[in-house]
């Protein structure tokens, strides 16, 4: 499972009042907590008044770099601000995101035909908003991976986002992600379908309990990354339960060795 570590986001309320404090110590806590929970790369995101983006997301970058040992999301919804950051990043990441918006994919795609070991998250959505069905998710999803190829960028490269909507206004949010996903990976095997994990939740109590479920429910269906927080011992545990079930943790080693690690169970008293 490919983690995307959600933590270092302005929309966080708590880390949005460390980087307006320009609290480095704080975000460098939040990389270090990430990495040993697993992450496998660290979205940075400034969410702030596109006046001062460039400046913060700058600040956020640098600051992650000095401690982080692991690749970057950098992530924008301006793709403009995406090619200007991206001189600063040192390690080959993420880029979050394109989509079939605008111009976002002829701004983007060339940086990343001429940078072949980024990857690049690509929303299934379009000038004719966010897909619900799995039937819009797919024919978005296909279009996209269709135009990277036009700029030489394989399907391994794409992390397609199929989007999770939140269950309290949309029940169908699982069965359209999964259906979509399964079409998504028998047309593409090697492409990468991914969520934002959280979102599901979003305005309902007992989140942990939503967040698990829909997680076990969309790796069945092929989901092989999310956006989210394993630093949320529950939240890994039922990941790597899942890939046991699944077939996919050979002898349960995975599993057992965070068990003896302490990343998973009771939490160890001194």
């Amino acid at each position: 499972m490919i983690i995307i570590g959600e933590k270092i986001n302005g929309a966080v309320p708590k880390t949005r009042a460390a980087i307006e404090a320009r609290d480095a110590e704080y975000i460098k806590e939040l990389v270090r907590m990430q990495e040993a929970a697993g992450v496998s790369y660290l979205d940075v995101c400034a969410s702030t008044d596109p006046s001062e983006e460039y400046e913060t997301l700058c600040w956020l970058i640098d600051t992650v770099q000095e401690v982080n040992t692991i690749p970057i999301c950098i992530d924008s919804p301006d793709p403009n601000m995406l090619v200007k950051v991206f001189p600063k990043v040192k390690m080959p990441g993420l880029i979050n995101s394109i989509s079939l918006e605008g111009n976002k994919c002829d701004v983007i795609l060339p940086l990343l035909r001429d940078n072949p070991e980024w990857k690049v998250v690509a929303l299934a959505s379009s000038d004719n908003g966010v897909p619900y069905t799995a039937d819009e998710k797919v024919a978005n999803c296909f279009a996209l991976i269709e135009k990277c190829a036009e700029y030489g960028i394989s399907e391994d490269r794409v992390f397609n986002d199929l989007l999770i909507f939140d269950a309290s206004t949309r029940g169908d949010t699982l069965t359209a992600f999964a259906e979509a996903t399964r079409r998504v990976k028998e047309k593409y095997p090697n492409t990468i379908v991914t969520g934002a994990l959280s979102n599901v939740s979003f305005t309902l109590p007992v989140k942990k309990a939503l967040n698990q479920a829909f997680l076990v429910l969309a790796m069945q269906a092929g989901m092989d990354s999310f956006i989210g927080d394993t630093t949320n011992r529950d939240l890994k545990a039922t990941m790597l339960a899942a890939d046991i079930m699944l077939e996919k943790d050979n002898h349960c080693r995975k599993y057992t060795t965070a068990f003896r690690k302490g990343e998973i169970g009771p939490v160890k008293k001194d």
